[in-house]
C-alpha cells in the first residue's frame, strides 16, 4: 500500500511539471520577442556567443543589448526593457537589500572563472602575481566584481602591499591606463584586444 501511494505522489509530480513545462513553453512562444542586457562582450560568455551562432534559441527573437554596468543590466530587467541579464551577482543583492519587491534572482552561473586579464606597463618585470606588491592597479569601481575578484586573487596569493584604485568605472579602464594612470589595469577580453594596438607598445599582458 505504502509503495502504491509513494508511486502516486510521484505520478502527480509529474503530471504537475509537465503541465508547468507546457505553460512555460506557450508564454515563451507568444512572447517571442527576448532583449538580453549583455554586461559586456566577453570570451567568458562564449557558450552564449556559440548557441546563438549555431541557432540553438532559433524559434526565438532574440536581441542582444550591450549595458555597461551590472547596475544598469538589472535596472533594465527590473523595469521590463529586458527579460535576461548577463552579469555579476553583486548587483542583484544589492536590489534585494535595496527592499525591491519583484527583485531578480541569479539563476545561473555560465562562466567557472572570471576572465579578467592583468595588464602591467612594460617596465614592470613580472614573474610571479607578488611581482606586483608596491603597485597601484586599476581595479574598477567599489563592489564590482572586477574588484572583487581581484581582490580574492590577492589574499589567494597572500599579496597584501597593493594601491587598488576603484576611482574609474569599469568601461573607462583601458582608456584610463593608456593616458598614463596606474601601474597596471583589470581588463577583459576582448576589451584587451580591442585596444591591443595601443596597450601592446606600453605594457605586459599577464593573465590572472
Amino acid at each position: 500500500m505504502k509503495r502504491i501511494m509513494v508511486m502516486i505522489v510521484i505520478a502527480i509530480i509529474l503530471v504537475a511539471l509537465t503541465i508547468i513545462a507546457l505553460v512555460s513553453h506557450k508564454e515563451v512562444k507568444d512572447n517571442k520577442k527576448l532583449v538580453v542586457a549583455e554586461v559586456t562582450h566577453s570570451v567568458f560568455y562564449a557558450p552564449w556567443y556559440v548557441a546563438l551562432q549555431n541557432k540553438y534559441f532559433d524559434d526565438l527573437d532574440i536581441e542582444v543589448v550591450l549595458t555597461s554596468g551590472a547596475n544598469n543590466v538589472v535596472a533594465a530587467v527590473l523595469s521590463g526593457d529586458a527579460q535576461i541579464g548577463l552579469c555579476g551577482p553583486e548587483a542583484t543583492i544589492y536590489a534585494y537589500k535595496g527592499g525591491v519587491e519583484d527583485y531578480v534572482q541569479t539563476f545561473a552561473g555560465l562562466t567557472k572563472r572570471d576572465g579578467q586579464f592583468l595588464v602591467l606597463r612594460k617596465e614592470i618585470n613580472y614573474q610571479d602575481i607578488k611581482d606586483i606588491e608596491g603597485l597601484t592597479i586599476l581595479a574598477g569601481r567599489s563592489g564590482g566584481m572586477p574588484l572583487l575578484n581581484f581582490q580574492t586573487a590577492l589574499k589567494n596569493a597572500q599579496v597584501e602591499n597593493v594601491t587598488i584604485d576603484t576611482s574609474v568605472e569599469f568601461a573607462n579602464l583601458a582608456s584610463a591606463f593608456i593616458a598614463g594612470n596606474g601601474d597596471g589595469v583589470n581588463l577583459f577580453e576582448q576589451r584587451v584586444t580591442i585596444r591591443h594596438h595601443l596597450i601592446k607598445k606600453e605594457n605586459n599582458l599577464v593573465y590572472i
